[in-house]
């Protein structure tokens, strides 16, 4: 019998691919989708999820054990993005994009936990990004929610380790996903102090993720990680600037990081 894995947003983008590939190689593949109804021609069961409601988490977690009695592999990929001056972006959007993308996946791993303790085993792989490695301009809530998670995972990897269940993060780059429509945009607004940089900041990243990797690179890195019997801390997926530059931030003196920044999004 192949692992059975579990995986938040698996109806579209990185975690359909992800879902898609794993079905390929004989593992048990469950996604989930607040809306699963919409997706009826995927070729692996989509159940229903909120990550932001942990009564719905419940309820998916107790279906896959009911149907299989064990979950071998949580993949926490559902995130959502949000852009805009921090100044500006409502309070209520910052606690959305952190109850999905931190506080989310801390309530899928505490609900997956005790049945992968009583199985004596078990992986998790926690979905953040490169931009979690790093304050971005206008992207710095999403920097702060995924930069979050990477540290959560360092901490619980060591609170786990006795009952041999393993977690580590994948950070991937900018890859060709639905992910720009799905992200929320503070709206460019007339006579904002912050208009003109975060107009062009926006046209930026959206060219990033329009011309990004397929995703299914993403789907054969988390297929190999499966594979590794000690999975390393952090992974990371995406091209070679992009993985570079959280070597440079490492080495650089945090100005001409921060100038290197800057010059990139033309501020």
């Amino acid at each position: 019998m192949g692992k059975v894995v579990l995986i938040t947003g698996g109806s579209s983008g990185i975690g359909k691919s992800i879902g898609e590939y794993l079905k390929s190689k004989d593992f048990i593949v469950y996604g989930t989708s607040r809306t699963p109804e919409k997706y009826t021609d995927s070729n692996f069961p989509i159940l229903n999820l909120d990550v932001t409601n942990v009564s719905s988490i419940q309820r998916a977690v107790n279906r896959v054990v009911s149907i299989e009695n064990r979950i071998d592999v949580l993949i926490n990929n559902a995130g959502i993005g949000i852009t805009g001056p921090i100044e500006e972006i409502p309070e209520k959007e910052i606690k959305n994009n952190f109850e999905t993308n931190f506080f989310g996946p801390i309530n899928m791993i505490k609900a997956v936990l005790p049945k992968m303790r009583e199985q004596g085993s078990g992986l998790i792989i926690n979905v953040t990004s490169i931009a979690g490695y790093m304050g971005l301009p206008y992207r710095g809530i999403y920097s702060a929610s995924k930069g979050a998670l990477e540290l959560v995972t360092e901490a619980l990897r060591m609170e786990i380790k006795d009952f041999n269940i393993h977690m580590t993060n994948v950070a991937p780059g900018d890859f060709a996903t639905n992910i720009a429509s799905g992200r929320y945009h503070a709206p460019i607004v007339e006579g904002s102090p912050y208009k003109t940089p975060y107009k062009n900041t926006l046209e930026l990243m959206d060219a990033h993720v329009n011309s990004g990797s397929n995703p299914e690179e993403m789907a054969v890195a988390v297929f190999k990680i499966i594979q590794t019997k000690r999975p390393k801390v952090h992974y990371k997926v995406g091209d070679f600037l992009q993985k570079f530059s959280i070597v440079l931030k490492r080495i650089l003196p945090d100005k001409a990081y921060e100038k290197m920044l800057m010059k990139h999004y033309k501020l």
